[in-house]
Formats: C-alpha cells, structure tokens, sequence
C-alpha cells in the first residue's frame, strides 16, 4: 500500500516581470509537480482498479483540487484516496495537467502583453512631432556696446545666444536708454531684415525693460544682428546667434 501523497501543493513564487524570471517560475511552477506525478503515475493509474469507483469524489471536486479551487482542509481526505483508486488518480492527473498548461499559457500571454505594450510605447514616443513650447529668453544688453548704422564694423563682442523655439524676448536695454516704443527686428550680416516686430520699454527696478514677442521658426540658424531702434533714430545692432 503506496502512503498518503499530497499532490499539485507545492508552494509557488509568482513570476517577475521579465523573459528570465517569466521561465523561472514555470520551472518552479511545475519541476516538483511533474516529478511527483511521473514516479506515482507509474503504479498508481493502473495498480489500484476502481471500476465502481466506490468511495471515489465527482469529477467537479476532482477539477476543483486540481485547479486548487477546493480549500486544502477539504481536499486533504481526497488526497489520500487518490493512492489507493487509479481511475481517481487517472482524473485528478489529467484535470493538473490541463491546469499546468493553462498556467503556463497565462504567463507567456502576459509576458508577450508586457513586451508588445513595451514595443508600442517606444513606436508612440518615437512617433510623436516634436513640439516646441514656448521660450522666454533673456537678453542683458547693459553692457554692450552700441553698434549703430547700416553696415556696422566688425565687432569682438561674442554674439549672445536665442534658441529658434524663443516666443519672447526680455530685453535689458543699454544703460542710458529711454522708456517708449521701440522697433525690434532680425537683421542678417548682409543688412536684409527678416523679422520685425515693435515693443514698448518700461523702467523695471532701475532698468529699461523692453518685452518683444518673436518667431523664429522660419530662420535658419546662424549668425545674426539683433536690431533696436526709436522712432526716427538709426538701428542699434547686437551680435546674437540664432540655434
């Protein structure tokens, strides 16, 4: 007589994400279940004919143990019959079976579902246009020279630098400027204007302030003149670099 056997309750880890952990729990999954199962199945589906299958459980409590839908305290006494009735042994072995294969199909539809939503993500961010938010860029000019005229002279003034995505531009005006309107304007080395809009400078904590809405989407990088002016007065000019 084969002693009490408990079969399909081994403690299992549930998986981690990723490939490797995904295999390491089938291993855990099922390494000591088939083990069990193929050293008792060798005598215990055909040593113990039941044809009346006397004492035997329905086939839904054997579905239920094997799925482990039965609680363990109610299983624990079907347990021991399965050592002792072949045709239960037989069920049981084949209900585990289905489960085993069940479980082992969940895993890999969840791992591939992690790995597709993984793929679509990185195609949706590489997809996605490029968008520009708006830049307010601060231009301190107190300090620089004043360049005045069409055709300034070379100048050793590094150029100051304006991201092509800037919306505004917060200008600090050369010290001794006035507060009114003002023309601001692009102007390229060859003397053409490629953008030019108008502002009005405020004393802010001691210093003229001129706040000038831009667009520069259209201009290639490169170097350029910042262009500032008065009414009726010739255009100051500050080396910048458009990026």
């Amino acid at each position: 007589m084969i002693g009490r056997v408990k079969l399909g309750f081994s403690i299992v880890r549930r998986p981690q994400p990723g490939s490797r952990q995904v295999l390491k729990a089938q291993k855990e999954f099922n390494g000591e279940e088939k083990r069990i199962l193929d050293l008792l199945g060798r005598g215990l589906s055909r040593d113990f004919p039941n044809p009346q299958r006397v004492g035997c459980p329905d086939s839904a409590v054997l579905r239920g143990i094997a799925l482990r839908k039965v609680p363990l305290s109610e299983a624990d006494r079907w347990l021991n019959h399965f050592s002792s009735c072949s045709p239960c042994f037989q069920e049981f072995a084949q209900f585990r079976k289905q489960a085993v294969n069940r479980r082992r199909t969940q895993i890999w539809l969840a791992a591939a579902a992690v790995f597709i939503f993984a793929i679509a993500g990185w195609l949706w961010v590489q997809s996605r246009p490029q968008v520009q938010t708006a830049a307010v860029v601060v231009l301190d000019l107190r300090g620089r020279a004043t360049v005045r005229g069409e055709n300034p002279p070379v100048t050793a003034q590094p150029p100051l630098d304006v991201p092509r995505n800037a919306k505004t531009l917060n200008l600090e005006l050369p010290i001794g400027s006035n507060e009114g309107a003002y023309d601001v304007a692009l102007i390229s080395s060859s003397g053409a204007e490629l953008f030019r809009t108008s502002a009005t400078a405020k004393l802010e904590d001691h210093d003229v302030v001129l706040k000038a809405h831009i667009d520069l989407a259209g201009v290639s990088p490169g170097s350029y003149f910042l262009g500032l002016r008065q009414r009726g007065l010739e255009w100051m000019r500050f080396p910048i670099r458009v990026l």
